[in-house]
């Protein structure tokens, strides 16, 4: 391709559309004016936010829906600083992710100029890479290489930083090509000793995580555990990696996952971790392996050689992507008698009576029993969003993911993610019915996306769970500190009138026998939607009320 002269701004989109971006967010900003005038003229997709926070978060769900990374544009200082939850969800959840930061003119650097930051420094710990662009006939080959980045590997944010004069300098220069990641595959070697340890077993477990899945590879994986009759878990968050409808599901391995599933992986003499790094949460705090060397046989398949030993020294360590290694796994052949089948079934049965209907707990609106009905109302192929808070234990334990469901939600813990995520999940994915989750204080954290969605008719259906108070600390406060409440108390607006001040749909729902149809109405309606539920105090979590965790009521059994 000959080179073209072009200005920086130019270059930069071009090399966009040469990645096949077709669609990316923005808080526009007057340091990356080149950027936004070549975008007027480009096959992008541009949804202009409310605050960089959720602009990024928006960019980070399409990394994690699109497996390439997710584009975010924000102008220097305040709003690079405002969009850094997005880059640290990215980096926490393993998702490609790059973020495009307006900067000062050049000849002010190192003045502190109007709303200067020193990119490297700011974002060193979180981002995979930070760079900043000195001339613009370097932009083909610094974007290229930021796709590698972010894709390569252990997914991630990269984080580029755009001075503004060298965005509308000009230069000749060719564009990159597209870039596609590699892919590392399993050895042959790798795969014998896996199928001699297997052949061993009495009671393997097998954990999915992480992220560069494709649908073929989850696929491979359902197979492979047909074959063997293996039990298959999902790490924290990552329950759409195996159908919960599958005989061979055994649960979620998150937060408090029960104490059947928990003695079940600490009595495994072989655990087969495909793709998930087992971190804080999923490890229920790092007690369900031992550190650094797990009591369990542990295979540790990830995509980055710097994961495979950090933090738990493995048995068999493969460094392969999830699609290359579950395509491996036709390979393997099952022992001629399989002696875990019994296990298996015992897993799943363990597995369906805790996500059944959840016991009563104070109050008319009964969450549990919402997230039932929405098992049963929903397609296969919806897709569920959620941020951060005590509401998001009834969405994972009783909204099973059966078929192609999608759950897009942070492991990172950051609250607000969740309406920025199913906006553009909606937009990404029109035809597919999107709720998002969220508890009153994880709402407002990023409730102004609710805009954004009204502006360009994306209609996504939140969930508003009102119980007036950051439930989590709460809970947290009233276990370590009872009744000595401080700072967590909340005051709220009327979510469903907040809707319709938007130019949205919106319900109120004191009772559990209203759910239903205020949902049917809010997708009737067509329009960006709050069902605004309003929930005790006391139903706390599925198992515990608020008073059983003051220690004033006798705890049931989870």
């Amino acid at each position: 391709m000959a080179a073209q002269t072009r200005t920086g701004g130019q270059i930069l989109v071009d090399q966009l559309v040469v990645q096949g971006v077709d669609r990316a967010t923005c808080v526009p900003g007057e340091s990356y004016l080149a950027v936004l005038d070549a975008l007027h003229d480009a096959a992008i997709d541009v949804l202009v936010c409310r605050n960089e926070g959720g602009a990024a978060m928006m960019a980070e769900a399409q990394g994690k829906l699109t497996g390439r990374p997710g584009i975010c544009f924000v102008t220097r200082g305040p709003g690079a600083t405002n969009a850094s939850p997005g880059v640290h969800i990215a980096k926490q959840d393993s998702t490609p992710m790059i973020l495009f930061v307006g900067q000062v003119d050049s000849s002010m650097r190192e003045r502190e100029a109007f709303q200067e930051l020193d990119y490297r420094a700011v974002f060193g710990t979180v981002a995979k890479w930070a760079v900043e662009i000195d001339r613009a006939d370097r932009i083909p080959e610094i974007v290229a290489r930021a796709f590698r980045v972010a894709m390569q590997g252990r997914p991630g944010p990269v984080v580029i930083a755009l001075p503004e004069d060298m965005l509308t300098d000009t230069a000749q220069v060719v564009d990159a090509p597209r870039v596609e990641p590699v892919e590392p595959w399993p050895a042959p070697t790798d795969m014998e000793r896996l199928q001699a340890m297997l052949a061993e077993a009495e009671r393997p477990f097998v954990i999915l995580g992480g992220s560069r899945w494709t649908p073929a590879a989850r696929a491979a994986v359902v197979r492979f555990s047909e074959r063997f009759d293996l039990p298959v878990g999902t790490s924290f968050r990552r329950a759409h990696l195996f159908p919960a409808d599958h005989p061979n599901y055994a649960g979620d391995v998150g937060i408090n996952p029960g104490p059947k599933l928990t003695a079940r992986i600490k009595e495994a003499d072989l655990l087969l971790l495909i793709g998930g790094r087992m971190s804080e949460m999923p490890s229920s705090s790092y007690t369900l392996m031992d550190v650094p060397v797990p009591q369990q046989r542990l295979v540790h398949v990830y995509p980055d050689a710097a994961e495979l030993g950090r933090v738990y020294q493995p048995a068999l360590a493969i460094e392969a992507a999830p699609a290359a290694f579950a395509a491996s796994l036709a390979g393997l052949e099952p022992p001629a008698q399989i002696s875990w089948k019994q296990r298996s079934a015992e897993a799943r049965a363990d597995y369906l009576v805790r996500t059944e209907l959840p016991r009563s707990l104070p109050g008319n609106f009964q969450t549990g029993a919402a997230m039932v009905w929405l098992r049963d109302r929903l397609p296969g192929d919806a897709i569920v969003t959620n941020g951060a808070g005590n509401f998001a234990t009834w969405v994972h334990r009783f909204l099973r993911l059966e078929r192609s469901r999608i759950n897009l939600a942070p492991t990172s813990g950051s609250m607000g993610y969740g309406p920025p995520a199913a906006i553009m999940a909606k937009r990404t994915f029109p035809d597919r019915i999107v709720v998002c989750f969220a508890g009153d204080g994880d709402f407002l954290m990023n409730g102004q996306e609710f805009a954004t969605a009204v502006q360009y008719g994306i209609p996504v259906i939140v969930v508003v769970l009102d119980n007036a108070m950051y439930g989590t600390i709460r809970m947290h406060q009233e276990r370590d500190y009872p009744g000595r409440v401080s700072a967590t108390r909340l005051k709220n607006p009327d979510f469903a009138a907040y809707a319709r001040a938007f130019g949205g749909h919106g319900e109120t729902v004191r009772r559990t026998e209203d759910f239903a149809e205020a949902f049917e109405r809010a997708l009737a309606s067509g329009l960006p939607s709050i069902l605004h539920c309003h929930v005790d105090e006391e139903a706390l979590t599925p198992d515990r009320t608020l008073s059983e965790i003051k220690g004033t009521g006798a705890a049931k059994p989870a």
